[in-house]
This record gives structure tokens, sequence and C-alpha cells, in this order.
């Protein structure tokens, strides 16, 4: 399944396939456009975890205290999901820097949802890097989302945080490969 956010990008990809029989040397550079595409807007269906899920695929390259990163690298879905049942009671976008995404940078372009649980405030930041020039969040102030449920995409390679309140313990470590709507925090006992 592919996000509505790549339809239009694919509509011009598939445009452009005729023209090839002008110039075959194009139909290549057309095809891997077309492929990296359904690539990047891919949205596969999703098992949604216990506890606290992961709100991004990638890999974990932070963990300390109460906040986790996650890295996506182009071959990741960049779709996020929410970690929680709650409500979403703020968005915040921020311009900032665009590095690349690997680097964990004090300024980056930025957008903070802040969703409210039956636990307390969980902040997702989904932060743009040098090659993802686009921020979609799919949520709005006061919706309520479910664990799991879409709530934005970075287009292309990025970087996820996820915050939660005092009493979660993190189940994975850095260097391990998250998917989004797997477990990655618990409420401690």
């Amino acid at each position: 399944m592919i996000v509505k956010e790549g339809f239009k990008l694919l509509a011009l990809e598939f445009t452009l396939i005729p023209l090839t029989i002008f110039n075959k040397y194009v139909l290549i550079p057309i095809l891997i456009a077309t492929a990296l595409t359904l690539l990047f807007f891919r949205d596969p269906k999703r098992e949604v975890g216990e506890g606290v899920v992961s709100p991004a695929d990638g890999r974990i390259d932070y963990v300390g205290g109460n906040r986790v990163e996650i890295f996506l690298n182009i071959f990741d879905c960049h779709v996020n999901r929410s970690p929680v049942d709650g409500v979403v009671k703020k968005i915040v976008y921020k311009k900032g820097s665009k590095l690349p995404a690997f680097l964990r940078c004090r300024n980056p372009e930025r957008n903070e949802i802040y969703i409210e649980s039956d636990y307390g405030t969980f902040k997702v930041v989904q932060i743009a890097g040098f090659l993802a020039r686009r921020i979609i969040c799919f949520v709005e102030e006061g919706q309520r989302v479910r664990k799991g449920e879409k709530i934005g995409m970075i287009v292309m390679g990025s970087r996820v945080v996820l915050e939660v309140p005092k009493g979660f313990s993190f189940v994975k470590k850095v260097g391990d490969r998250v998917k989004a709507g797997e477990t990655i925090a618990i409420k401690n006992c």
C-alpha cells in the first residue's frame, strides 16, 4: 500500500514513461525514480505490540532517561505511528537546520506531536534531515489517536524521537532495529 502523498509523484513518473519512445536512455532513470518513490511512500500493515510502541521504523541510535531516538535510512518505511492511545494535545512545528539525519544536531527542523494518554504526555518528534525536505503531519490538535495509528510521515531519510513520561522503561537498546508498532517501552510495576 502507498500513502496518498506519493500518488502525485507516481502519476508524474508514469506519465513520463511513454516519452521513452523518443529517448530510450531516459527509461532507466524514470524506472529508478518510480522504484524509489514506491519505496519511500510505502505503508505496510503493522501488528501493534503491547505497552508503548515504536513510532517509526529504523535503528535506535540513542537511549537516555525518558528519550529514545530512531534513525530512519532511505530504505526504512517513513510513515510514523502513535506510540499510545490518547488525544493529540499540541502540535508544534519549528524551523531549523537540515543537516544529515544521522547527526544528532541541536536545532533541527522538526514537528513535535504531544499525545496525552492515561499515563501522561508522550512526545513524538519528527525531524527532517538533509534529504528529508518535508514533514507531513496527519493529525490535528484535539484528535483522538489509537496506538499504532498513522500520525505523520517524513519524506526520505530522517529521525524520530520519542519521549515518555516517568515510570516507563525502554526494552530496546542502541543498535536495535525497530518497526513502527513494535513494543519499545513498558510501564514499570
